[in-house]
């Protein structure tokens, strides 16, 4: 699993945290339709980045953890999620979603923006699902979004972004023999004193092949899979491959 510096997740928090704040009322209003989210409160929040969507769980009274293997973006989750800190209702730990083991059980196990597309390769996704198998409660439900293969194909681009908060250049190609895209992320921000400081990121997103993706969680215990879009989590998409991002529900008792 990919790990980022301080300067990637100060720019992670000004400019990405975005998808999961608009992505968290849907992933809410899914999981409260659900019976397990009708008497379980307690989530997980696999690679949480900067804490957005914990946030937003938390506002909502839910007992939240985030857990990410770069210190930097947890660091800002604790800063952002501060007050639920105090409160002994969050709480933000360093782990790697390949291989990690916490002291509890959860309803509700998120992973957003692709989290699991950094992932080298299909035993290290499947070590994850036995992971989250594994803590999650009866009934309980995983929820992830891929960049499919169709997806990344799209990433042979350059885009620059210029703001009074930072200068963004994003650089990223597909590597179709290796079914692995790469893009590298650099720029500056206000360091003060009229100085900048510089940041450089390479992170990678791994092509999964999704009907590897359905079995490898059925192989690992869950009950039921079904692949969707984000606007309707409840929907099955036959064609997933078809879709440039999907989203992944897997439940372990019947939806």
């Amino acid at each position: 699993m990919q790990a980022y510096g301080a300067g990637f997740a100060r720019i992670y928090n000004l400019r990405w945290g975005s998808f999961a704040q608009q992505l968290a009322p849907r992933l809410h209003a899914y999981y409260q339709s659900t019976p397990v989210g009708q008497v379980n409160r307690k989530v997980l929040d696999l690679c949480c980045g900067t804490g957005q969507l914990a946030v937003h769980f938390l506002d909502h009274g839910y007992q939240v953890t985030g857990l990410d293997l770069s210190e930097p973006m947890l660091e800002y989750a604790r800063a952002n999620a501060a007050p639920y800190l105090l409160a002994g209702q969050a709480r933000f730990v360093r782990g790697d979603a390949a291989d990690f083991q916490l002291d509890e059980t959860f309803g509700l196990v998120v992973s957003t923006f692709d989290a699991l597309n950094h992932l080298p390769d299909m035993a290290s996704l499947t070590g994850c699902f036995g992971c989250v198998f594994s803590h999650l409660a009866g009934g309980g439900i995983f929820i992830f979004d891929l960049n499919t293969r169709l997806g990344l194909k799209r990433w042979n681009s350059i885009s620059v972004e210029d703001t009074d908060e930072m200068t963004l250049i994003n650089r990223a190609v597909y590597d179709e023999e290796a079914g692995r895209a790469y893009t590298r992320i650099s720029g500056f921000y206000p360091a003060g004193d009229g100085l900048y400081s510089r940041f450089e990121e390479t992170a990678y997103n791994t092509a999964f092949d999704l009907e590897e993706v359905r079995k490898a969680l059925l192989d690992v215990g869950f009950a039921r899979v079904h692949f969707a879009r984000s606007q309707d989590l409840t929907q099955p998409v036959e064609e997933p491959e078809n879709e440039s991002r999907i989203f992944v529900v897997a439940s372990k008792g019947e939806l």
